[in-house]
């Protein structure tokens, strides 16, 4: 499980003697795997101060949580397609998070334990703000970079009514410049493509004979071409709406082509190369569209590729990791490391605020082996410290008993200190 219980009891002989009954205990019932949890000797300060600090880092403490929380999904919305390689791009100092728990030492070089508590604190606090900070703002660029690319992907899906043309059409499908003549873009249904061969030419006057071509088609029907002259656009589409087939209302602007498939190639290649682990390299002149949900075939020209082929079949090319992935990365350690440290600070502080003067507790790592043993562990250790709270522990183990304002179940009874890591909202 990636489930940790830290807890602490107070290092005299008689509570020395109840964590070795807890460790035999555990070990033999199978129950959690437990390690000393090591924390150096802090500058005390005053109880009253240690009270209002209390309060401080169990802020800071959800806070801390929250955030890798935000960081760790964002390393899965970064990845995508990638997201199986998610669990070894989220490490604490360049190793898996149980093994960084399991193996803890107080870092003194970024958190001196002879400055005063409120001091590691600040630091600690300062650290996670500008992570944060920093975080919203390089999420906040990636996010604007998604949805501007999602607008243009959703041009170009749907079928051959809705959807963009402009990576179907080419220049030489149109007669361009002419004074005179227009070429329109024609849908035909499949079952009538016999019917418009026969017809085209006849529903208004002044169509160009043999003009037309069909140039792309979907599962429901063909995008056909006819040259016309320009005076009877609006009797041939009248015509033709007659006959059920439906003018597209598109007029071929190079420069908008170029435009839109510009755009999307510069936005896919931010995606891709500068934010995500699989960088794609687009070939000069490919189709720059992803997957679509109507596949749209051109035909009479195999130059230009299908609008619905992958990024993959394009073919791609490199593997790296854009500046996002690896901030992630740099980051969520930093913060994940922080957030322990916390952890261990509240153990330290409410070890001292409940055991007393001068500071003698010992601090332990259980690693519980199953979700369902987490209850009989629960009362194990309910049981060899209940020493600790006899008040509180005889309102628990007898029920009979009732104490005013006092409601305790087993699930929220710690005669110790307490502390949970789980690790399993990473995942």
């Amino acid at each position: 499980m990636s489930e940790f219980w830290l807890i602490s009891a107070p290092g005299d002989q008689e509570n020395l003697q109840a964590l070795e009954r807890m460790n035999t205990v555990t070990s033999k019932s199978n129950l959690s795997y437990n390690t000393k949890f090591s924390i150096p000797d802090f500058k005390v300060g005053t109880l009253d101060s240690l009270v209002g600090l209390s309060d401080e880092l169990g802020k800071l403490d959800t806070f801390a949580e929250s955030l890798i929380k935000k960081m760790a999904q964002s390393v899965v919305d970064v990845m995508e397609d990638a997201k199986g390689k998610v669990p070894e791009n989220l490490l604490a100092n360049g190793v898996d998070l149980t093994s960084f728990v399991t193996h803890f030492e107080w870092d003194m070089a970024k958190y001196p334990a002879k400055q005063p508590l409120v001091s590691v604190v600040d630091t600690l606090a300062k650290q996670l703000a500008q992570i944060e900070t920093d975080l919203k703002s390089r999420t906040a660029a990636y996010n604007t970079l998604k949805t501007n690319l999602e607008n243009l992907e959703k041009k170009s899906m749907g079928n051959l009514f809705t959807r963009t043309l402009s990576d179907i059409v080419s220049k030489e499908d149109f007669v361009l410049g002419s004074e005179y003549l227009i070429t329109l873009l024609v849908i035909v249904p499949k079952p009538s493509y016999a019917q418009w061969q026969k017809t085209y030419e006849s529903l208004s006057d002044m169509v160009v004979p043999r003009s037309t071509k069909l140039i792309a088609e979907d599962n429901e029907g063909g995008l056909f071409t006819v040259t016309l002259f320009r005076k009877v656009i609006e009797d041939f589409k009248t015509k033709a709406k007659e006959n059920k087939f439906t003018v597209r209302e598109f007029y071929y602007d190079e420069k908008e082509i170029k435009r839109e498939r510009e755009e999307m190639s510069r936005l896919l290649s931010d995606k891709k190369q500068q934010y995500q682990t699989s960088c794609v390299a687009l070939k000069k002149g490919s189709s720059t569209f992803p997957d679509h949900k109507v596949k749209v075939t051109p035909l009479g020209n195999p130059d230009r590729p299908a609008a619905g082929q992958t990024d993959r079949e394009r073919e791609s090319e490199g593997e790296g990791e854009g500046p996002l992935l690896r901030w992630l990365k740099v980051n969520f350690s930093e913060a994940f490391v922080a957030w322990i440290h916390l952890k261990a600070l509240r153990v330290f502080v409410e070890s001292v605020l409940r055991y007393g003067l001068p500071v003698n507790f010992q601090a332990v790592l259980l690693q519980p082996h199953k979700k369902s043993s987490t209850k009989r562990l629960r009362e194990v250790l309910n049981s060899v410290f209940r020493h600790l709270d006899q008040v509180a522990a005889a309102s628990i183990l007898d029920a009979s008993v009732e104490i005013p304002g006092l409601q305790l179940s087993n699930q929220d009874y710690f005669p110790y200190v307490y502390f949970h890591i789980d690790l399993s909202l990473l995942d």
